[in-house]
């Protein structure tokens, strides 16, 4: 019988963290049903790898996708990098469940205007993500501060007994209909006035389901420890596990202290899983965030609604040009979104090479100039950071993208190249494979990319989408 493709001569890293061997991998039915010398074998489609790289997709586990899966199923930002499976929901905003009176509130603006916000329950937008059929797979968090705007009034409070049951509930049926866990923001306004207690509510919800919590710390500056020891105590007291988003340190006082922050998540996991993601720009990206603004280090403007021809410019251009100070300008364009160039690149790749930290692009879909992370980041950390700078070996780079995601997000079946698993994998050329997206052009196709397959199908091919799209939605 013939298989539906064969790939030979490959370079196999599997994402198990172990260096890589010489093999033919054969897919039938959207899965890898053969491993080996398949010489005497035939397929529909076959592929000489000729030595290149055969890797599991790489899993995008921080994204703020969740909108755009639907509206632009292409998805060709991630498709371009080899990634084959977002998560969405991060940072305590997500899609669903949510039902709006007036506009979003920042952050959740992210994702897009009032009108991209149409799933009242978390079955809706599974049904939305389905029925769109995207280019890659999907799988999605609740955001804390959704459930917030569904229930209260006034956000710059912690929530009463009555609202916390309210989001307790949505949640459980949230997590009945596949939701991968919990995340948080507690850094934004609009949740910084939740305490301890409320998110620890929520978290025990997680529980019964072995899902698990993800956070924006409610600090990412001088307060960071202080963050960490907060998301801990919430899971060892839910007894859940534990993903810390894009670990930093942020701010100018703040540089060196990455050992510190490794140090007190090498402590916590000895007694309880948890982990962090970060991405591998010395950069950050969000909306215009009055409390970061400041001359310490350089802010761009990626967009601002009364001022969108601003999107692009330093905020310190544009303060010089009208004639104002740096928090009076960052007033006037509000609301607005900005890169702040406040992370030291030691720290950076301190916290990337850790054993416990895995790679996600945070990258913002919706913005008119995004940070180079949206279409770079996985790429960078095989090309620059694994290959050029020796940061790690190139399957170490691997297993922070497939199998360490994997597992810890509980995607079974998925990022390792197995017998039996679903066939989401990416071929590359470890010499040539190089991020292109910078800060002054950052939506370019990264270089090195030959082939990505979602669930079997060959979705991207000689650097460009077929149009392709066998992504599906992955339930918890």
């Amino acid at each position: 019988m013939n298989y539906d493709t064969l790939i030979r001569n490959a370079h196999v890293i599997d994402g198990s963290n172990t260096p890589g061997y010489v093999a033919d991998v054969a897919l039938r039915g959207g899965r890898i049903e053969c491993i080996g010398d398949l010489s005497g074998r035939q397929a529909t489609h076959e592929i000489d790898a000729a030595g290149r790289v055969l890797a599991p997709g790489f899993i995008d586990v921080h994204t703020h996708d969740d909108t755009v899966v639907i509206r632009q199923p292409q998805m060709l930002p991630k498709l371009s990098q080899g990634v084959t499976t977002v998560i969405v929901g991060n940072c305590g905003i997500s899609a669903s469940p949510v039902t709006l009176r007036n506009e979003p509130p920042d952050p959740m603006n992210l994702l897009g205007n009032k009108a991209a916000f149409s799933y009242p329950r978390f079955a809706d937008y599974r049904t939305a993500v389905q029925g769109a059929r995207p280019a890659l797979n999907v799988a999605a968090l609740i955001g804390h501060t959704a459930l917030r705007s569904n229930h209260m009034d006034d956000l710059q409070r912690t929530a009463t007994a009555t609202e916390i049951q309210a989001m307790r509930l949505q949640l459980r049926e949230s997590l009945e209909a596949g939701a991968l866990g919990l995340s948080t923001g507690l850094a934004y306004a609009s949740a910084f006035n939740a305490d301890t207690d409320e998110v620890l509510q929520l978290a025990e919800e997680l529980t019964a389901f072995g899902a698990l919590y993800t956070t924006h710390l409610r600090s990412e500056f001088e307060p960071v420890l202080e963050a960490m020891d907060e998301a801990f105590l919430i899971g060892r007291t839910a007894r859940v596990p534990v993903i810390i988003s894009h670990l930093k340190c942020a701010g100018a006082g703040n540089w060196g202290r990455s050992p510190h922050l490794l140090a007190a998540l090498e402590q916590a996991a000895k007694d309880h899983p948890v982990g962090c993601d970060c991405y591998p720009y010395a950069a950050s990206s969000s909306t215009l965030d009055l409390k970061q603004v400041t001359d310490a280090f350089r802010i761009t403007i990626t967009w601002s609604t009364p001022h969108p021809q601003m999107g692009g410019r330093d905020l310190q251009d544009i303060a010089a040009q009208w004639g104002v100070s740096l928090m009076a300008a960052a007033q006037r364009l509000q609301p607005a979104g900005a890169v702040y160039y406040g992370m030291d690149e030691s720290d950076v790749r301190r916290i990337l090479a850790h054993p416990l930290s895995m790679i996600g692009s945070d990258g913002l879909p919706d913005d008119p100039f995004p940070h180079p992370r949206l279409w770079g980041a996985f790429p960078r950390v095989l090309g620059h950071f694994s290959r050029d700078v020796g940061l790690f070996p190139l399957h170490t780079a691997v297993h922070k993208m497939t199998g360490m995601s994997a597992t810890r997000f509980g995607l079974t079946e998925r990022g390792q190249i197995r017998e039996g698993h679903w066939a989401d994998l990416v071929l590359f050329d470890a010499e040539k494979v190089r991020d292109v997206a910078d800060f002054s052009a950052p939506q370019q196709a990264a270089e090195g990319i030959d082939g990505v397959w979602v669930n079997g199908v060959l979705s991207y091919q000689q650097g460009g989408a077929n149009g392709q799209r066998a992504g599906v939605f992955l339930a918890r």
